[in-house]
């Protein structure tokens, strides 16, 4: 039972706190974020206190990924037995450093949209804690009903957020990101309903569980389509080429807050999937689809960096960096060898931090000068050193500079890829190459140049820069000692290989 309390609380927690939040907006503007505020930190704590209590030894053991009693926590409740559908929830390393970010960048989140002027504030901050209690159930569900459940849960948060909230084009962009991820959740929620009735033919026995799905027998003609029904729902998430076009208006549109989750979490449940369900649940299929997957992750790379060069508008800019940097992780997932996951997970970590730091400076800079366009600003550095200064720095991260995490995880993604495509790994590192030109363009563009002399903005004050320190701090830690996310990730990373790797030989002796 206790169990069950921890994992299910990590959820009811942000949904009864973001019903608070809402409550409490009648009692003033202040007060619906720092329950925010306050029920994000509850929630982080929550965590951490059971993390304390974990021997380092069991985060090292390899569990079974077909054995839930293996992981660090799993429950299971019937919940329509009829169906073989659970209230299936269970967290292992992975879903854990996910879940970390998730409860980090959420904070950082609402501490971004803290000056902003939003009407009904108590509905706002509610529809970022929903978000937020959505995104941790997407982590934490095995049974793929209840996964998909929580998949469309977090959507509709998001979609009031841009809709609301949103800036000029905001019923526009809002509406695509519904479309876009509306439409490809049913082609996987058709996926799984095949699964589910092929393992009900092989068994006898009705079942969505991710466990009891991992083993069942497909026909290989069958199995591709079924992983083309997830690969698509995740790619667009992730987002990867050519389903991206949503993610610029989305991100440009979003208020700051929305930016900041849509970028640093939302994208990551689209590359959680991939090495979660897509992969394991059909090896053969998505082993046969890697070099086209790949192929388009090189695509992803290349086009987003040369996009984001064009682009006049700063959060734009980042938007399609966030396209180059995600297509990465595709890379990584698909070359499916231990370099190229891990570097596939720093990645998910480390393009959580530096963009979410990005987006809450364009979302800061618009604020303060009414304009996203860059031709339009210049010389801000002289008003605003502290803005300047960690500009400069998520700038550099964001193009991969040594000894921040972001260099660790695309260095360890190339370096798996070669071993499995030396040609689309000199393909990709021209990514690295275009990001460093529009990292240091955005900089000369909005920091240095000729200052406004009759111009009066305000500089970061100490509530930004606290966010953005533990931004630093981390981004740091993970380029100079990023091994303990290794640890915790590593023994699930073999667990998963060792499925794919298991159920290829079966399919092969046969």
């Amino acid at each position: 039972m206790g169990e069950l309390m921890l994992l299910l609380n990590l959820i009811l927690i942000l949904l009864i706190g973001g019903a608070i939040a809402w409550w409490s907006e009648r009692l003033g503007t202040h007060l619906p974020r720092l329950i925010a505020v306050f029920v994000v930190l509850i929630d982080l704590a929550y965590l951490l206190n059971y993390l304390a209590g974990i021997p380092l030894e069991q985060l090292s053991v390899v569990p079974d990924a077909a054995d839930p009693s293996s992981w660090l926590l799993a429950y299971q409740l019937d919940w329509i037995p009829r169906f073989g559908i659970s209230f299936q929830l269970a967290m292992d390393g992975l879903s854990l450093v996910l879940i970390l970010l998730t409860l980090v960048l959420g904070v950082i989140a609402i501490i971004s949209s803290w000056n902003e002027k939003n009407d009904r504030q108590g509905f706002f901050q509610a529809n970022i804690l929903w978000t937020l209690a959505g995104v941790i159930g997407v982590f934490l569900a095995m049974d793929l009903f209840l996964f998909f459940l929580f998949w469309e849960v977090m959507l509709v948060p998001m979609y009031l957020l841009i809709a609301i909230w949103g800036h000029e084009g905001k019923a526009y962009a809002s509406m695509k990101f519904f479309i876009f991820t509306q439409f490809s959740g049913l082609l996987m929620l058709l996926a799984i309903l095949v699964l589910a009735i092929l393992h009900h033919n092989a068994t006898g026995i009705y079942s969505f569980s991710y466990f009891d799905l991992l083993a069942t027998p497909i026909e290989s003609g069958m199995a591709h389509w079924l992983m083309l029904g997830f690969f698509i729902a995740f790619v667009v998430k992730l987002p990867g080429f050519p389903f991206h076009t949503w993610l610029p208006d989305a991100h440009t549109q979003a208020p700051t807050a929305g930016s900041v989750i849509l970028a640093g979490i939302l994208l990551k449940t689209g590359a959680y999937g991939l090495i979660r369900f897509t992969v394991p649940l059909f090896p053969e299929a998505a082993l046969d689809f890697a070099p086209t997957a790949m192929f388009l992750g090189v695509a992803g790379v290349i086009y987003g960096a040369v996009l984001a060069f064009s682009q006049s508008d700063f959060k734009r800019l980042v938007a399609y960096s966030s396209v180059s940097h995600m297509g990465f992780v595709l890379l990584g997932v698909f070359a499916w060898n231990s370099l190229a996951l891990q570097g596939a997970v720093m990645q998910m970590v480390a393009h959580g931090f530096s963009t979410a730091a990005l987006f809450m400076i364009a979302g800061a800079l618009q604020q303060r000068l009414h304009t996203r366009d860059m031709s339009k600003m210049g010389g801000l550095w002289h008003h605003m050193p502290r803005m300047g200064a960690v500009a400069l720095f998520f700038a550099l991260a964001s193009l991969g500079m040594p000894g921040v995490g972001n260099f660790v995880a695309e260095f360890l993604v190339l370096l798996g890829l070669f071993a499995v495509n030396p040609w689309m790994t000199a393909a990709a590192a021209l990514g690295l190459i275009t990001a460093a030109v529009y990292s240091l363009i955005m900089m000369q563009r909005a920091f240095y140049g000729k200052p406004d002399t009759d111009l009066v903005v305000t500089d970061f004050a100490w509530l930004e820069m606290t966010a953005m320190a533990i931004m630093i701090v981390a981004l740091v830690w993970l380029g100079l000692y990023p091994q303990p996310v290794f640890d915790m990730v590593q023994p699930v990373l073999d667990s998963l290989s060792n499925v794919v790797s298991s159920t290829s030989a079966a399919v092969g002796a046969q």
